[in-house]
Protein backbone atom coordinates (compact mmCIF):
# COMPACT_ATOMS: atom_id res chain seq x y z
CA UNK A 1 0.00 0.00 0.00
CA UNK A 2 1.26 3.13 -0.73
CA UNK A 3 1.08 5.84 1.76
CA UNK A 4 0.42 9.44 0.48
CA UNK A 5 1.27 12.73 2.40
CA UNK A 6 -1.57 15.48 2.34
CA UNK A 7 -1.47 19.21 2.86
CA UNK A 8 -4.49 21.91 3.41
CA UNK A 9 -5.22 21.88 -0.62
CA UNK A 10 -6.14 18.05 -0.28
CA UNK A 11 -8.31 17.11 2.41
CA UNK A 12 -10.64 16.36 0.58
CA UNK A 13 -8.64 13.40 -0.56
CA UNK A 14 -7.80 12.21 2.61
CA UNK A 15 -11.86 12.37 3.64
CA UNK A 16 -12.36 10.51 0.23
CA UNK A 17 -10.12 7.86 1.65
CA UNK A 18 -11.64 8.04 5.45
CA UNK A 19 -14.94 7.22 3.79
CA UNK A 20 -14.07 4.22 1.91
CA UNK A 21 -13.06 2.61 5.19
CA UNK A 22 -9.14 3.49 5.05
CA UNK A 23 -6.64 4.87 7.15
CA UNK A 24 -5.77 8.22 7.36
CA UNK A 25 -3.29 10.04 9.76
CA UNK A 26 -3.86 13.50 11.32
CA UNK A 27 -2.48 16.23 13.04
CA UNK A 28 -3.74 17.55 16.48
CA UNK A 29 -1.77 20.09 18.67
CA UNK A 30 -0.78 17.51 21.16
CA UNK A 31 0.14 14.19 18.60
CA UNK A 32 -0.20 12.43 15.33
CA UNK A 33 -3.29 10.60 15.41
CA UNK A 34 -4.54 7.62 13.27
CA UNK A 35 -7.83 8.39 11.59
CA UNK A 36 -10.77 5.62 10.57
CA UNK A 37 -14.30 6.15 10.33
CA UNK A 38 -15.60 5.48 14.05
CA UNK A 39 -19.31 4.46 12.86
CA UNK A 40 -17.32 1.91 10.61
CA UNK A 41 -16.28 -1.48 13.01
CA UNK A 42 -13.62 -2.80 9.84
CA UNK A 43 -12.01 0.16 9.53
CA UNK A 44 -11.42 0.98 13.23
CA UNK A 45 -10.38 -3.01 13.42
CA UNK A 46 -7.36 -2.07 10.48
CA UNK A 47 -6.11 0.43 13.38
CA UNK A 48 -5.55 -1.96 15.75
CA UNK A 49 -3.83 -4.39 13.44
CA UNK A 50 -1.96 -1.20 12.03
CA UNK A 51 -0.63 -0.17 15.37
CA UNK A 52 -0.34 -3.67 16.72
CA UNK A 53 -2.76 -2.44 19.79
CA UNK A 54 -4.13 -4.70 22.12
CA UNK A 55 -8.23 -4.93 20.78
CA UNK A 56 -9.50 -4.63 24.32
CA UNK A 57 -7.93 -1.11 24.60
CA UNK A 58 -10.66 1.85 23.76
CA UNK A 59 -9.98 3.97 21.29
CA UNK A 60 -10.86 7.90 21.60
CA UNK A 61 -14.03 9.42 19.24
CA UNK A 62 -12.45 12.84 17.63
CA UNK A 63 -15.68 15.04 17.07
CA UNK A 64 -15.30 18.51 15.20
CA UNK A 65 -17.36 20.22 18.03
CA UNK A 66 -19.85 19.70 20.18
CA UNK A 67 -22.85 19.00 18.56
CA UNK A 68 -21.31 16.35 16.58
CA UNK A 69 -20.83 14.40 20.21
CA UNK A 70 -24.11 15.46 21.04
CA UNK A 71 -25.02 12.69 18.16
CA UNK A 72 -23.62 10.13 20.35
CA UNK A 73 -24.14 10.31 23.93
CA UNK A 74 -26.97 9.57 25.92
CA UNK A 75 -26.53 13.81 27.43
CA UNK A 76 -23.72 15.92 28.04
CA UNK A 77 -23.68 16.70 31.60
CA UNK A 78 -23.46 20.30 32.98
CA UNK A 79 -20.05 19.53 34.10
CA UNK A 80 -18.77 18.52 29.88
CA UNK A 81 -20.53 21.98 28.73
CA UNK A 82 -18.82 23.97 31.72
CA UNK A 83 -15.14 21.77 30.63
CA UNK A 84 -16.09 22.59 26.53
CA UNK A 85 -16.66 25.64 26.67
CA UNK A 86 -13.35 26.51 28.67
CA UNK A 87 -11.08 24.08 26.80
CA UNK A 88 -11.95 22.78 23.56
CA UNK A 89 -11.02 22.98 21.00
CA UNK A 90 -7.85 21.81 23.17
CA UNK A 91 -5.97 18.88 24.74
CA UNK A 92 -8.80 17.42 26.80
CA UNK A 93 -10.74 14.25 26.33
CA UNK A 94 -13.99 13.97 28.35
CA UNK A 95 -15.17 10.45 28.91
CA UNK A 96 -19.06 10.05 28.90
CA UNK A 97 -21.88 7.74 28.73
CA UNK A 98 -22.67 6.99 24.65
CA UNK A 99 -25.84 5.98 23.22
CA UNK A 100 -26.27 2.19 22.84
CA UNK A 101 -25.64 1.03 19.33
CA UNK A 102 -23.81 4.52 17.66
CA UNK A 103 -20.55 3.45 18.66
CA UNK A 104 -19.16 -0.58 17.83
CA UNK A 105 -17.59 -2.63 20.11
CA UNK A 106 -14.40 -2.07 18.64
CA UNK A 107 -14.57 1.76 19.50
CA UNK A 108 -15.73 1.37 23.45
CA UNK A 109 -13.98 -2.01 24.38
CA UNK A 110 -17.43 -2.90 25.00
CA UNK A 111 -17.68 -0.46 27.72
CA UNK A 112 -21.17 2.35 28.09
CA UNK A 113 -18.51 4.63 28.04
CA UNK A 114 -16.46 6.79 25.20
CA UNK A 115 -13.93 9.48 25.09
CA UNK A 116 -14.59 12.84 23.19
CA UNK A 117 -11.93 14.66 22.02
CA UNK A 118 -12.12 18.44 20.10
CA UNK A 119 -8.31 19.14 18.85
CA UNK A 120 -7.01 22.71 18.46
CA UNK A 121 -5.89 21.94 14.79
CA UNK A 122 -7.69 23.67 11.42
CA UNK A 123 -6.78 21.11 9.09
CA UNK A 124 -8.23 18.14 11.30
CA UNK A 125 -11.50 20.29 11.93
CA UNK A 126 -12.02 20.77 8.42
CA UNK A 127 -11.16 16.83 7.75
CA UNK A 128 -13.48 15.68 10.27
CA UNK A 129 -16.45 18.93 9.56
CA UNK A 130 -16.61 17.43 5.57
CA UNK A 131 -16.23 14.02 6.61
CA UNK A 132 -19.54 14.54 8.16
CA UNK A 133 -18.41 11.99 11.14
CA UNK A 134 -16.44 11.29 14.29
CA UNK A 135 -13.14 9.58 13.64
CA UNK A 136 -11.23 7.57 16.14
CA UNK A 137 -8.07 8.82 16.92
CA UNK A 138 -5.39 7.13 18.99
CA UNK A 139 -1.71 8.20 18.41
CA UNK A 140 -0.30 7.09 14.90
CA UNK A 141 2.44 5.08 15.95
CA UNK A 142 3.20 1.33 16.06
CA UNK A 143 2.05 0.15 19.44
CA UNK A 144 3.84 0.69 22.62
CA UNK A 145 6.45 3.02 20.37
CA UNK A 146 6.90 6.70 20.90
CA UNK A 147 4.21 8.52 19.85
CA UNK A 148 4.35 10.26 16.91
CA UNK A 149 5.17 14.69 16.77
CA UNK A 150 5.92 15.05 13.20
CA UNK A 151 3.81 13.67 10.18
CA UNK A 152 7.80 11.86 9.44
CA UNK A 153 7.74 9.83 12.82
CA UNK A 154 4.28 8.46 11.79
CA UNK A 155 5.42 7.93 8.19
CA UNK A 156 8.73 5.87 9.93
CA UNK A 157 6.10 3.79 11.88
CA UNK A 158 3.16 3.33 9.53
CA UNK A 159 4.45 3.64 6.01
CA UNK A 160 2.82 1.33 3.49
CA UNK A 161 0.21 -0.10 6.75
CA UNK A 162 -1.99 3.03 6.20
CA UNK A 163 -3.43 5.28 3.13
CA UNK A 164 -2.56 8.61 4.29
CA UNK A 165 -0.89 11.51 6.58
CA UNK A 166 -2.02 14.85 6.92
CA UNK A 167 0.81 16.85 7.32
CA UNK A 168 1.07 20.05 9.18
CA UNK A 169 4.33 20.35 10.57
CA UNK A 170 5.38 19.38 14.47
CA UNK A 171 2.67 19.44 16.91
CA UNK A 172 3.11 21.99 19.67
CA UNK A 173 2.60 20.16 23.09
CA UNK A 174 4.28 16.57 22.68
CA UNK A 175 2.09 14.56 25.28
CA UNK A 176 -1.28 13.50 24.77
CA UNK A 177 -4.49 14.97 26.17
CA UNK A 178 -5.82 15.10 29.32
CA UNK A 179 -8.18 12.21 29.86
CA UNK A 180 -11.13 12.93 32.90
CA UNK A 181 -14.17 10.76 33.49
CA UNK A 182 -17.36 12.23 33.52
CA UNK A 183 -19.22 9.12 34.06
CA UNK A 184 -18.25 8.74 37.62
CA UNK A 185 -19.52 10.89 40.96
CA UNK A 186 -16.46 12.65 41.29
CA UNK A 187 -14.60 13.96 38.16
CA UNK A 188 -11.35 11.81 37.86
CA UNK A 189 -8.30 12.19 35.25
CA UNK A 190 -7.54 8.96 34.21
CA UNK A 191 -4.73 10.22 31.92
CA UNK A 192 -2.58 13.53 32.91
CA UNK A 193 -1.83 16.01 30.02
CA UNK A 194 -1.24 19.40 29.84
CA UNK A 195 -4.61 20.46 31.57
CA UNK A 196 -4.18 19.78 35.06
CA UNK A 197 -6.47 18.49 37.37
CA UNK A 198 -6.15 22.14 39.51
CA UNK A 199 -7.13 23.93 36.35
CA UNK A 200 -10.19 21.25 35.95
CA UNK A 201 -10.86 21.93 39.33
CA UNK A 202 -11.06 25.84 39.21
CA UNK A 203 -13.20 25.68 36.12
CA UNK A 204 -16.13 23.12 37.49
CA UNK A 205 -15.82 24.28 41.04
CA UNK A 206 -15.46 21.08 42.83
CA UNK A 207 -12.59 18.45 43.87
CA UNK A 208 -11.20 16.73 40.79
CA UNK A 209 -9.58 13.44 41.96
CA UNK A 210 -6.51 11.93 40.43
CA UNK A 211 -6.41 8.60 39.29
CA UNK A 212 -3.06 6.54 40.39
CA UNK A 213 -3.97 2.92 38.89
CA UNK A 214 -5.88 1.26 36.16
CA UNK A 215 -9.33 1.93 35.95
CA UNK A 216 -10.60 -0.93 34.60
CA UNK A 217 -14.72 -2.21 33.54
CA UNK A 218 -14.75 -6.03 33.13
CA UNK A 219 -11.33 -5.91 32.75
CA UNK A 220 -11.17 -3.32 30.08
CA UNK A 221 -9.34 -0.23 30.86
CA UNK A 222 -11.57 2.80 30.49
CA UNK A 223 -9.16 4.89 28.55
CA UNK A 224 -6.70 5.13 26.44
CA UNK A 225 -2.90 4.20 28.03
CA UNK A 226 -4.00 2.71 30.99
CA UNK A 227 -3.16 -0.74 31.04
CA UNK A 228 -0.19 -1.62 28.64
CA UNK A 229 3.40 -0.69 28.78
CA UNK A 230 3.67 2.33 26.46
CA UNK A 231 5.87 4.64 24.75
CA UNK A 232 9.23 2.85 24.81
CA UNK A 233 11.96 2.69 22.42
CA UNK A 234 13.85 -0.16 22.36
CA UNK A 235 16.48 0.59 24.17
CA UNK A 236 15.64 -0.08 28.24
CA UNK A 237 14.84 3.16 29.52
CA UNK A 238 15.77 4.67 33.18
CA UNK A 239 14.99 7.39 34.99
CA UNK A 240 17.22 9.94 36.94
CA UNK A 241 15.64 11.37 39.46
CA UNK A 242 19.01 13.52 41.01
CA UNK A 243 20.42 15.64 39.43
CA UNK A 244 23.79 14.61 41.08
CA UNK A 245 23.29 11.22 40.07
CA UNK A 246 24.10 11.77 36.62
CA UNK A 247 27.86 11.78 37.53
CA UNK A 248 27.30 8.27 38.73
CA UNK A 249 26.87 7.07 35.14
CA UNK A 250 29.68 5.66 33.25
CA UNK A 251 29.40 6.78 30.07
CA UNK A 252 30.00 5.64 26.60
CA UNK A 253 28.86 5.35 22.96
CA UNK A 254 26.28 2.79 23.92
CA UNK A 255 24.32 4.94 26.37
CA UNK A 256 22.58 8.01 25.95
CA UNK A 257 21.53 10.62 28.09
CA UNK A 258 18.18 13.10 27.61
CA UNK A 259 17.85 15.82 30.06
CA UNK A 260 17.58 20.22 30.65
CA UNK A 261 19.75 21.98 28.69
CA UNK A 262 21.37 22.64 32.55
CA UNK A 263 22.50 19.55 33.06
CA UNK A 264 23.94 18.07 29.84
CA UNK A 265 26.58 21.12 29.90
CA UNK A 266 27.80 18.40 33.14
CA UNK A 267 27.79 15.64 31.20
CA UNK A 268 30.51 14.09 29.31
CA UNK A 269 28.56 12.20 26.68
CA UNK A 270 29.00 11.64 23.34
CA UNK A 271 25.08 11.29 23.10
CA UNK A 272 23.15 13.97 24.31
CA UNK A 273 19.51 15.06 23.62
CA UNK A 274 18.31 18.15 24.66
CA UNK A 275 15.16 18.73 26.62
CA UNK A 276 14.85 22.31 26.75
CA UNK A 277 15.76 24.65 29.09
CA UNK A 278 12.34 24.29 31.22
CA UNK A 279 10.09 21.56 32.55
CA UNK A 280 7.28 22.96 29.96
CA UNK A 281 9.70 22.13 27.04
CA UNK A 282 10.91 18.97 28.32
CA UNK A 283 7.44 17.43 27.97
CA UNK A 284 7.11 18.62 24.51
CA UNK A 285 10.52 17.05 23.72
CA UNK A 286 10.47 13.66 25.70
CA UNK A 287 8.41 11.86 22.60
CA UNK A 288 10.66 13.08 20.39
CA UNK A 289 14.01 11.96 22.64
CA UNK A 290 12.86 8.74 22.78
CA UNK A 291 12.51 8.35 19.20
CA UNK A 292 15.92 9.83 18.72
CA UNK A 293 17.77 6.97 20.60
CA UNK A 294 15.81 4.51 19.03
CA UNK A 295 16.62 5.47 15.47
CA UNK A 296 20.63 5.08 16.56
CA UNK A 297 20.94 1.46 16.88
CA UNK A 298 23.75 1.68 18.92
CA UNK A 299 22.37 2.83 21.68
CA UNK A 300 21.90 0.31 24.50
CA UNK A 301 20.46 2.14 27.10
CA UNK A 302 19.03 5.70 27.60
CA UNK A 303 18.62 7.82 30.79
CA UNK A 304 16.20 10.50 31.46
CA UNK A 305 16.01 13.42 33.72
CA UNK A 306 13.05 12.62 35.86
CA UNK A 307 10.97 15.61 37.99
CA UNK A 308 8.91 16.26 40.97
CA UNK A 309 7.61 19.13 40.92
CA UNK A 310 3.75 18.18 41.34
CA UNK A 311 1.18 18.92 37.87
CA UNK A 312 3.55 20.63 36.37
CA UNK A 313 5.38 17.54 35.79
CA UNK A 314 2.80 15.02 35.86
CA UNK A 315 1.64 14.56 32.11
CA UNK A 316 5.98 14.12 32.07
CA UNK A 317 6.44 11.63 34.16
CA UNK A 318 3.52 9.70 33.53
CA UNK A 319 4.68 9.25 29.89
CA UNK A 320 8.16 8.73 31.14
CA UNK A 321 7.14 6.07 34.07
CA UNK A 322 5.33 4.66 31.19
CA UNK A 323 8.44 4.50 28.78
CA UNK A 324 11.08 2.88 31.21
CA UNK A 325 8.49 0.36 32.96
CA UNK A 326 9.24 1.93 36.07
CA UNK A 327 12.50 1.34 36.66
CA UNK A 328 14.94 4.13 37.81
CA UNK A 329 18.53 4.53 38.38
CA UNK A 330 19.49 4.37 41.79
Amino acid sequence: METKIFNKEQISEAVALLRKGELVAFPTETVYGLGALATNEKAVKSVYAAKGRPSDNPLIVTVSDEEMMEKYVNEVPERAKKLIKHFWPGPLTILLFVKEGTLPDAVTGGLPTAAFRCPNDEMTHDLISELGKPIVGPSANTSTKPSPTTAEHVFHDLKGKIAGIIDNGPTEIGLESTIVDLSVEKPTVLRPGEITPEEISAVLGEEVLMNRGTTQTKGVPKAPGMKYRHYAPSAPVLIVDKEEDFSKIQWDDETGVAALDEVLEKIDSPNKYSLGKTIDKAAHNLFGALRYFDDENKIKRIYVQGFDHGAISAAYMNRLNKAAAGHHFH
